[in-house]
């Protein structure tokens, strides 16, 4: 297999990773229902899980419309808001990935998963932002 450049050799890298279930140490849907008592958090936890397998199946934009419902049903689930930064991420909206990813950990700042998408994302993020930085200004010289 011919070697990638780097840039995109890391996007390919979290692509594959968002697809995994579990186990990995980069950004990747999470899967487990929310149990909320309310029918608008049973119906999150259930676009949510959709969402994990339509993604699962590289059906992206699938996937981030629905978690775009399950936010919009639960704006208090953590879960939905994380993927939701996963398919923004995937589909190269790091600002809207931000946004998403501080919602979740903010929902639940103790959940690993949710702050291991976060942290790789914001490293990966600040990285292209330093690299995009320094092209603009070769490209000025």
């Amino acid at each position: 297999m011919p070697r990638l450049p780097g840039s995109v050799r890391t996007v390919a890298l979290f692509v594959a990773a968002t697809l995994l279930l579990g186990g990995s140490a980069v950004a990747q849907p999470a899967t487990a229902l929310d149990t909320s008592a309310s029918a608008g958090g049973e119906r999150s936890g259930q676009e949510n899980s959709f969402g994990v397998e339509v993604a699962s199946k590289g059906l992206w934009k699938e996937a981030a419309y629905r978690w775009e419902k399950a936010v919009e049903l639960d704006p208090q689930n953590p879960k939905a808001h994380n993927n939701l930064g996963v398919a923004h991420e995937r589909s190269g909206k790091f600002e809207e990935a931000l946004d998403a990813y501080e919602t979740a950990l903010e929902l639940s700042p103790s959940n690993e998963q949710i702050r291991q998408n976060y942290e790789l994302f914001r490293e990966a993020y600040e990285r292209k932002k330093r690299k995009d930085r320094d092209a603009a200004r070769s490209r000025r010289r």
